[in-house]
This record gives C-alpha cells, sequence and structure tokens, in this order.
C-alpha cells in the first residue's frame, strides 16, 4: 500500500499551478491538478485524496461550486479543503471560512506557510484515520485516543471518531461542525458565548461580528443535517446577549 499523501491542486493559472506542485512533489506529496473544478471533480471520482487546495475564480465549475460538489458527497466530506486565492477581502474571506472550508489563504502566498498549512492538514487526516483502526475494547486505545460519548437526549457524539447520531441515525457533519456541536453538547442547557464555539470550531481567535458570522452559517447547517426545515431552531436556540444554547432533544 502506498502511504505516500496526495494532494488535489486546482488552478486555472498553469505557471503557478505548476509552481506549486512543484514546492508541494519536494515535499514528498503526490500532487494531482486540475485546471478548473469541473475536472477536479472527475479526478476526485477515480482517485482518493488526502487534501484539496483550489482557486475560488475558475470556468465551468469555480472553488464554492466545488467546495459544495464535495461537502455534499459523503465519500469526499471529511477531506481538508483549502481555499488559495487573490480574494483578499475581508468580505471574502469571512464568506470562505462562513462556508466551512478548513483554511483560506491569499494569494501571493509564502511558499513556507503553504506547505506548513498543508503538513498539518495530512497530520490531522493521519490522525482521524488511527482513530478509525484502533482497537474496539476500549482498554486496548491508547491514552490520546480513548473514545467517549457525550449525549444530550436523542443526540449522541463519539468524540473519537467525530460521529454523530440522532435519534439513532448517523448525522455526517463536517469537522468544523461536529466541534461547535459538541461544544454545545458537553454544556447542554446552558449559554455558551458565540466567540467560544467558533474559537473551538476553527481555532483561532475571533472577534464578536466575525464569530456572529461564522456561527450563524454553522448553525444552519447544522439544523439542516439533523433534519429541521428552514426556519425551524431545533434544538439549538439563540440566548439574545449570551450565544447559544442546546436543549437535549427528545
Amino acid at each position: 500500500m502506498n502511504d505516500q499523501p496526495s494532494i488535489l491542486l486546482v488552478d486555472d493559472h498553469l505557471d503557478l499551478l505548476l509552481m506549486i506542485a512543484t514546492a508541494l512533489e519536494s515535499q514528498g506529496y503526490r500532487v494531482l491538478t486540475a485546471q478548473d473544478g469541473q475536472e477536479g471533480l472527475e479526478i476526485l471520482q477515480m482517485c482518493p485524496v488526502d487534501v484539496i487546495i483550489a482557486d475560488i475564480a475558475m470556468p465551468r465549475l469555480n472553488g464554492y461550486q466545488l467546495y459544495e460538489e464535495i461537502r455534499h458527497n459523503p465519500a469526499w466530506t471529511a477531506i481538508p479543503f483549502i481555499f488559495l486565492t487573490a480574494r483578499a477581502m475581508d468580505s471574502d474571506i469571512r464568506y470562505g471560512k462562513a462556508l466551512g472550508a478548513d483554511d483560506y489563504l491569499v494569494k501571493p502566498i509564502n511558499m513556507k506557510d503553504l506547505l506548513a498549512v498543508v503538513k498539518g492538514k495530512v497530520l490531522r487526516v493521519k490522525q482521524l484515520r488511527q482513530l478509525q483502526q484502533v482497537p474496539a475494547n476500549r482498554g486496548d486505545f491508547p491514552l490520546e485516543f480513548q473514545p467517549e460519548i457525550v449525549q444530550a437526549g436523542a443526540l449522541k457524539l463519539d468524540t473519537g471518531r467525530r460521529l454523530v447520531w440522532f435519534h439513532n441515525h448517523e448525522i455526517r457533519l463536517s469537522v468544523r461542525e461536529f466541534c461547535f456541536l459538541e461544544m454545545l453538547t458537553r454544556h447542554a442547557n446552558q449559554a455558551v458565548p458565540t466567540r467560544t464555539l467558533i474559537e473551538a470550531a476553527y481555532e483561532l481567535d475571533n472577534d464578536a461580528v466575525e464569530a456572529g458570522v461564522l456561527a450563524r452559517s454553522l448553525i444552519r447547517s447544522i439544523r439542516r443535517k439533523l433534519g429541521y426545515g428552514a426556519g425551524e431552531k431545533g434544538c439549538i436556540e439563540n440566548v439574545r446577549g449570551a450565544g447559544y444554547k442546546l436543549i437535549p432533544p427528545l
């Protein structure tokens, strides 16, 4: 079995595409390249990858559309997705983060910074795979991989494997959505500050405005995946001036 991490790189600027691909290959990565989102999807259907790096402004299928296609496919939803784009306005960056992408990098990028981000994502993928392969007997787990079940009513989370069940049906969430919901579930019936929730989901400092934008996007997605209709609060309530609260669903 080939353990060489694979990266899908999608950008319509051929010179930049080749330059980044060369830098990644020099670090031991297997690099698959595509010049638009549609070609990227075709590669994904044939080849498993560990990380996706994509531009936004591209023909046929842009980066946002590619991201949505990937996140709606259960086979691909856990793949770390990085936007690498010249769109540097604060509104663009907030929008990219609000979609749930794992990172948003702005061109021109320092290659050392890009390689560091990719290394971190590949390491995280490796760790998650180790979690999925550990023995079923709890006593056989390494200490750092001890599984834990967190439950609030009909909602149950396996924090080790990042699995979610709602009324005994498995729900597929992104890593950010899971971290957000885990924080709420651990503090069920308590108001959790919005900035605390976003720090847990994104691992970054944030101001109140940015946190509010990111939280609303994540909550809409989580509610939809739990089966609530548009406009329904479901089990996640907004506590004015205090944050959000999970009411254990019956």
